[in-house]
């Protein structure tokens, strides 16, 4: 008997030994296979952020091809950016000028954001730190509706509303003006401003807001001399975003703007924007022609005026840091 109970507990024994050494093979196997996860997955992640650059340089190498040939070989740089003659279909003497389109590209763009920007950032303010949370869900969800909203509709709005609209206020003869274009891009910056705006701010640690308190300052004190310093980078990116979203609108520019080549001497005047010109132009100009790569042309000065805003706010950026 005693011999048997040696033998089964020397066999059960043996049996959680190899059970073991399963086990570990089983957990060594899981693991490799983990990192084998792991390591796929961070090159995944790094393949997504290189991506972004590849991209980026594809798309400026593709529209750089196209208008290569005339940009140095043909185009007199000084009337193409200094000119406001803009005749690309013209029989006799063909004129390429685009500083009616640059000036009214900036001019509505400069007026959307002046309507924008203090709606946008207000907006921000309110739903972050005064409104309730049912009242911050529903206007969550009516913001991100507005930027649903296609341009092409907001285009619609701009013709059969605010042009009669602006025409019966302001009493002038045409309502498709910089004003028309400037409120519709100011109405489809703010939601970008204001999701922005508003994650910055609550990005802001409480710790501020309790310390801002105890000190006995009001909720308008906190929000002033507290969370707009604190969260300064992060509304200035709110900006930028809604900078690039009117910058690069085509569709309700197009429909709102009057499409017509001239600088703007007051709100009320027609313009014609530098999308505006290729979207209207391109699937008229015959492809490899000098008009299709005067209006590819025009694409690189837009990637350019894009980059120059990027960079000026990345160096405001890194200033703002280090004070």
């Amino acid at each position: 008997m005693g011999d048997g109970a040696i033998d089964l507990a020397a066999a059960a024994a043996e049996r959680r030994q190899r059970a073991s050494v399963v086990a570990r093979g089983a957990a060594s196997r899981r693991r490799r296979w983990e990192l084998v996860g792991e390591s796929a997955l961070e090159w995944l992640i790094r393949l997504c952020g290189v991506s972004a650059i590849v991209f980026v340089f594809g798309i400026f190498f593709f529209v750089l091809r196209e208008g290569a040939g005339f940009l140095f070989h043909g185009l007199n740089l000084r009337q193409f950016l200094f000119s406001t003659e803009w005749y690309p279909t013209s029989q006799s003497n063909v004129r390429y000028g685009v500083l009616a389109l640059i000036v009214g590209t900036f001019s509505v763009t400069t007026l959307a954001m002046l309507i924008a920007v203090p709606f946008g950032l207000g907006a921000a303010v309110f739903v972050s730190e005064f409104c309730s949370r049912r009242m911050r869900e529903g206007l969550k969800i009516v913001i991100e509706l507005l930027a649903a909203i296609p341009s092409v509709v907001w285009g619609f709005i701009g013709l059969g509303v605010l042009n009669p609209l602006i025409q019966k206020v302001f009493r002038v003869p045409v309502g498709l003006n910089v004003l028309n274009g400037a409120l519709l891009l100011a109405l489809m910056s703010v939601p970008i401003m204001v999701s922005i705006g508003e994650d910055a701010l609550k990005a802001v640690p409480d710790s501020y807001r309790e310390a801002a308190l105890a000190l006995g300052a009001t909720r308008w004190q906190i929000v002033y001399r507290v969370l707009l310093p604190a969260a300064k980078n992060g509304l200035l990116a709110a900006v930028l975003l809604g900078v690039g979203r009117a910058v690069g609108e085509t569709m309700a520019v197009l429909m709102a703007t009057g499409h017509a080549v001239n600088i703007p001497h007051s709100p009320f005047d027609p313009v014609r924007t530098l999308t505006a010109t290729i979207a209207a132009e391109l699937g008229e100009a015959a492809a490899g022609s000098q008009h299709y790569q005067v209006l590819f042309i025009i694409g690189i000065l837009l990637f350019s005026i894009t980059f120059v805003v990027n960079f000026t706010a990345d160096l405001v950026v890194k200033g703002i840091r280090k004070r």
